[in-house]
Order: structure tokens, then C-alpha cells, then sequence
């Protein structure tokens, strides 16, 4: 539920209702959804380079072009599906982010099939503690040694797109990792969800 007059990290502070909403409702809160964790790492790679407000005008657009992000569909796009989607202008239009997502997707079965979900791999990956940020955004680290590991090894199994950076945008994303500063009404909210989550574990 979006709170209109609680205090938000500085950047969801700047009035655009969008960045409030996703701050307020998405933002942090774990995630061990497999088609919402590849969609957040896919619009993480998509991101780089551009504002993240640009993806989330975009991102109904973006659940459309890749069949709401399900990597056993999006796994079966071909150079056919490529081309028609460097001509969606609902997208961000960039060919080797495109043919990454494809790639990722069929990357991402592999993970299934090895540890039983993406989620069990990707939480594999979670500190031991999340940070305390009492300040604005340049406190906020933009790579960890956690982000730093996960990428190596997407890399190593073929992911592009991948870099620390961007994975570890995914991180706080998907709520591996509560950065909502210490004044942000969401910091409680977030911790509160993460101590109740039951973390998937390997399976395969």
C-alpha cells in the first residue's frame, strides 16, 4: 500500500507517483517468484545506461513483448521474435539486450533444472545481514562482494547482462537486501517480510 505522507528513501522522494508506487510496494519486498525474479534481473539489464523511470513506463509493454517474463516461453523465441520486437516501440529497442533476454531465458532453465528453481539459486546468494543506511543514496553501495560473486557465476553459466552492478540492483530489487534508508517508513515493512520469508532451497 502506497503511503503518501510517510517518509521515503531520497529517491522516491521527488514526487513522480510512479518511483513513489514502486518504492511503496515493490521495492525491497523478497521475491521467490521464478518469472518475477527473471523479469527483474531482465529489466535490470535493460536499465543500464537509461533511467529506471524510463523501464517502468515501459514495463507493462515489456510483460507483453516477452510473455509476462516465463522463461520456458521467452526460451523459445527465435531470430523471428527478435526482429519483431526491435520494431515494438513499447520497448527499449536495443538488439543485444533483446537476444540476452532470449539467451538468459534459456540460461535460467538450466539453473531450474540444476538447483530446482531460480529462486533457490539466486537466494543461494544472500548476505549474512542486510546494511543499515541512515543517509541519501550515496551511501548506497552499487556492487557487493555477494553481487560481485552472483554475476561471476551467471557469467561463468553464459547470462549476459550481468554485470555486478546491475545484479546488484537486482538484489535490492527483490528484496535480498533491505537498503531503504534508516528514516523510510518501508525499512520496517521490508525487514518485517524478509524475518517471515521461508527461503527456497535446492531441490535438484
Amino acid at each position: 500500500m502506497t503511503e503518501p505522507d510517510q517518509p521515503r528513501c531520497p529517491w522516491a522522494s521527488g514526487g513522480d507517483q510512479l518511483y513513489a508506487t514502486y518504492h511503496d510496494e515493490e521495492w525491497g519486498r523478497p521475491v521467490v517468484d521464478d518469472a518475477q525474479l527473471f523479469e527483474k534481473l531482465c529489466l535490470e539489464g535493460f536499465q543500464a545506461g537509461l533511467a529506471w523511470i524510463t523501464i517502468l513506463r515501459k514495463r507493462e509493454a515489456f510483460r507483453t513483448a516477452f510473455a509476462a517474463f516465463d522463461p520456458e516461453e521467452v526460451a523459445t523465441f527465435g531470430e523471428a521474435d527478435i526482429h519483431r520486437l526491435l520494431g515494438d516501440s513499447g520497448i527499449v529497442r536495443h538488439r543485444g539486450k533483446i537476444a540476452s533476454t532470449v539467451n538468459n531465458a534459456r540460461r535460467c532453465l538450466a539453473i531450474r533444472d540444476e538447483f530446482g528453481s531460480l529462486a533457490a539459486y539466486v537466494w543461494s546468494f544472500e548476505p549474512d545481514r542486510s546494511p543499515v543506511h541512515a543517509g541519501g543514496p550515496t551511501e548506497l553501495p552499487s556492487i557487493t562482494p555477494q553481487s560481485t560473486a552472483m554475476s561471476r557465476d551467471l557469467k561463468r553459466r553464459g547470462w549476459t547482462f550481468v554485470g555486478p552492478t546491475t545484479v546488484y540492483a537486482f538484489m535490492q530489487a527483490m528484496g535480498m537486501v533491505n537498503d531503504h534508508v534508516d528514516h523510510c517508513w518501508a525499512r520496517a515493512r521490508c525487514d518485517y517480510e524478509r524475518a517471515a520469508l521461508r527461503r527456497p532451497t535446492r531441490s535438484g
